[in-house]
């Protein structure tokens, strides 16, 4: 007999996306959403989905996906992003593995576009964030961005891919590389890190070679360029803040 699976999102004015990732992941036995104050259409979505909503204020990423995940009523999670779609090839190895699963958590192929383009390198290629793992054994930590799940026991590999759609446009990017950084600044100076007008340039530049030669960006084109460009300028602005919250 398979075990259950609870699907976990988390949301806030995500009505451009929420409905291909709940078609996607409608077969589940139950989606839970978390949502921090959606003002659009999202949560009207999810009602017509039958999803579980639970609505709170903002708590940061790692914390928020947590309480999805603790509010799930059954042990098997899979934890998906609202702007992500479950693949038919994904859903049915999920399908497979909650029949007899071999690993407490599992990380899965991440195929990512941008501009509605996929991207195949700019270290994209390499992503395989744990999102399927049994919550008994592990769950995100507290980290208010770029949170992860911790597992307490073996984890395995999907090669069957989730769908990533990041931004549809420059200015969904801008928007969210001002939000992240400013995130990030947060986060840097919680932990008590120091930054330097001359180091923000320096980290930005790094992570611009390191992603369009290092990670071979240059052979996805025009937009290789521009997205290793973008998170570059991301990266300078995150330490640029940083610098100015602690001068």
């Amino acid at each position: 007999m398979a075990h259950k699976l609870s699907v976990t999102i988390i949301t806030k004015n995500e009505e451009k996306n929420i409905k291909r990732c709940l078609d996607s992941v409608s077969w589940a036995d139950e989606i839970v959403v978390v949502d921090s104050g959606s003002t659009d259409r999202t949560l009207e979505i999810c009602r017509q989905q039958n999803c579980r909503i639970i609505e709170t204020k903002w708590l940061g990423f790692g914390p928020t996906k947590k309480l999805a995940v603790d509010s799930a009523s059954f042990q098997w999670i899979f934890s998906i992003d609202a702007d992500e779609e479950m693949t038919s090839q994904l859903r049915d190895r999920v399908k497979t593995i909650l029949q007899n699963p071999d690993a407490d958590g599992y990380r899965i192929k991440r195929d990512s576009f941008y501009l509605d383009r996929i991207i195949k390198h700019c270290g994209w290629d390499r992503d395989y964030p744990l999102r399927l793992f049994n919550k008994n054994r592990g769950n995100f930590n507290d980290k208010i961005i770029h949170e992860s799940v911790r597992i307490n026991g073996t984890v395995n590999r999907i090669k069957e891919p989730l769908r990533h759609y990041t931004y549809p446009s420059f200015e969904s990017h801008i928007q969210r590389m001002n939000r992240y950084s400013s995130l990030g600044a947060e986060k840097a100076q919680k932990d008590g890190k120091k930054a330097t007008m001359v180091g923000a340039i320096f980290r930005g530049s790094f992570k611009f070679l390191k992603m369009y030669f290092l990670q071979r960006g240059f052979l996805d084109g025009k937009l290789g360029f521009i997205l290793s460009w973008n998170s570059a300028f991301g990266v300078y602005l995150k330490y640029l803040k940083l610098w100015e919250m602690n001068r």
